[in-house]
């Protein structure tokens, strides 16, 4: 299942992690919710392939630590999402469909 492109409306804010917004529900270490705004990253879904981080020209993932969770122990957090420029590389190579891009996003909450 892909992330929801309607988090914002879907889910709560539940504040900050890392300096990124995290959407709930969380549950941890099983659920982590969705990280970021403007560049989103489910992490209950995420496989940390490494492929977002990889392709992104302007590094706006970093690994962070996710102990115990049964997808993958680190995450790929959208940890400069203001960086973003828009290009979609991060949606397009995630095997998994866990990250989404909206630049209507950027800046709210």
């Amino acid at each position: 299942m892909a992330i929801d492109p309607n988090f914002e409306e879907n889910r709560d804010h539940e504040g900050q992690e890392h300096d990124v917004d995290v959407w709930g529900p969380t549950d941890p270490p099983e659920k982590l919710g969705i990280r970021g705004t403007h560049v989103a990253v489910d992490f209950d879904i995420c496989i940390a392939d490494g492929a977002c981080l990889e392709d992104c020209p302007v590094d706006v993932f970093e690994w962070v630590d996710t102990p115990d969770n049964p997808e993958s122990e680190i995450k790929a957090n959208p940890t400069s999402e203001d960086q973003c420029i828009d290009c979609m590389l991060c949606v397009d190579v995630c095997p998994v469909d866990a990250v989404d891009v909206d630049p209507g996003r950027a800046g709210r909450i």
